[in-house]
């Protein structure tokens, strides 16, 4: 009888119809950190769209990326898999040029395999990855990241000279703009009320470099009294010289330039800007959800690839570990999430592949590396063992747990922040001897094993072997001045 019962059991779950499975809203960021007002990272913040996804579902406080770039950072949430397990730690390569990983299954081709209707617009994996004639990620294809238009000439002289590195207002319209285009375009997709269950996932490319935004959105910030980042002065004085090996030569500026050039308070501005402006747009998808009667039968989960720093640690961009460069926006929203929650416990991009399946009553997929945050989900007071492990080129590993961060570079070198009292992570205590069984308990989470650059690497590739330093294939020479640091 027994027996019976339980054959019964597994043949209804087997048999369960498409249509009692939640829909899922998936929304991406690029280069969001944590200023939206939910989160409270700038006292100024204007995301009202969030906020009300927010308070309506859970918010984590303390969510981390997997790594501080795009490419490592989606690959590792779309496949469930560490950068240290794949070796992807630059913009290239593409995971499925990698044999041993090129039949991974990623999320979206899983919820396909439940019966799950794949469609996307915007960047979800990095640039065109996913999205060529050959792949088979998604079934329907919407329109691609695009900036939009651009000025006739770059608004800002940055020292890299790099055509994307810029930000400021100049005539245009928001219907320019790709991220209006691919809103709309998702909203139509809603309003055809699709038959479930559908995976829609869309990626926004602000607030990322160009930071172009109309005037409306501008004259949200006025220049008079806007807030610039709180910073405090020879920040880095405190961290070891490797950190700065991490982001050695990059596009994006050092703070020097921006104070020097006076353009601090208008990339800050501008940043600011483009963050309502995309919090429009999401307002646009909520709306779409509303309207078509999908609010109650969908899963919204939004999320950014990493944080950005604007002056933070005397740089802007990302490529760092600390809280600045892997500090992200995560919310859920929908059945089975409890509404008004913020929870304080670490949380990764990893585990929204988990927790996805979880919610919707999917099978597991044992390969995942990520946790479910359902229990959180239900009770945001609920205990998770685990920390947030960031990892930016091999053996470079920030390690956050709900009160510290730790962080430990390829030579050795350590740093240690107590958030309780420092929450800008001004005073590395790495050295102080009452701090040792703080650091021991948080460097057992370091990965055992760190692989190598995957085969393909380029862009934002650092090397450590054998006491040298190699940043994008040449080799940096003890002592060498830091780049628009020491200059």
């Amino acid at each position: 009888m027994h027996r019976l019962l339980l054959c019964f059991f597994l043949l209804s779950v087997l048999s369960c119809p498409a249509a009692d499975k939640p829909n899922i809203l998936f929304i991406a960021v690029d280069d969001l950190n944590d200023w939206e007002g939910c989160l409270g990272g700038h006292p100024q913040a204007k995301t009202p769209h969030m906020d009300r996804l927010a308070a309506r579902g859970t918010v984590f406080l303390n969510a981390h990326c997997q790594a501080p770039l795009c490419n490592p950072s989606r690959t590792s949430l779309l496949t469930g898999l560490r950068p240290d397990t794949t070796g992807v730690y630059g913009l290239a390569p593409w995971f499925r040029a990698l044999p041993e990983f090129a039949e991974v299954v990623s999320l979206p081709q899983y919820l396909r395999q439940q019966g799950y209707h794949t469609s996307t617009t915007g960047k979800i994996y990095h640039g065109g990855y996913g999205r060529g004639k050959k792949d088979n990620e998604f079934d329907i294809l919407g329109p691609p990241s695009s900036v939009g238009v651009k000025p006739e000439h770059k608004l800002v002289d940055t020292p890299a000279k790099h055509p994307l590195v810029d930000w400021g207002v100049f005539p245009h319209e928001d219907k320019d703009k790709g991220d209006w285009q691919i809103a709309e375009w998702a909203a139509k997709e809603l309003d055809k009320k699709p038959e479930g269950p559908f995976f829609l996932s869309i990626g926004f490319f602000l607030p990322h470099v160009p930071c172009y935004a109309t005037q409306k959105w501008f004259d949200l910030y006025p220049e008079e009294t806007l807030q610039l980042p709180v910073i405090t002065p020879n920040d880095r004085a405190d961290t070891p010289r490797f950190s700065w090996y991490m982001h050695w030569k990059l596009p994006e500026p050092r703070l020097k330039f921006l104070e020097e050039a006076n353009q601090w308070k208008n990339l800050t501005r501008s940043y600011l800007a483009c963050v309502s402006f995309v919090d429009a747009q999401v307002g646009k998808l909520l709306d779409a959800l509303e309207r078509n009667g999908f609010q109650d039968n969908t899963l919204v989960v939004l999320w950014s690839d990493h944080g950005w720093h604007i002056g933070e640690k005397e740089i802007t961009g990302k490529n760092t570990l600390w809280d600045d460069g892997t500090h992200v926006p995560l919310i859920f929203a929908g059945p089975g999430v409890t509404s008004g929650q913020r929870c304080t416990k670490p949380a990764e991009l990893l585990d929204i592949y988990p927790t996805l399946l979880d919610l919707a009553g999917l099978p597991p997929n044992a390969a995942l590396e990520g946790h479910s945050l359902v229990p959180q989900l239900r009770d945001a007071a609920t205990d998770r063992p685990w920390p947030a492990i960031t990892t930016h080129n091999h053996d470079n590993h920030g390690v956050r747990s709900e009160h510290w961060r730790y962080i430990r570079y390829a030579d050795g070198s350590e740093e240690l922040y107590d958030h309780r009292k420092d929450p800008n992570e001004w005073t590395n205590v790495a050295a102080d001897p009452a701090n040792a069984a703080i650091i021991a308990e948080h460097r057992k989470w370091i990965p055992t094993v760190s692989r190598k650059p995957a085969p393909g690497s380029a862009h934002r590739i650092l090397i450590y072997e054998n006491g040298k330093v190699n940043w994008e294939g040449e080799d940096v020479p003890e002592g060498a001045k830091i780049p628009e640091y020491d200059d």
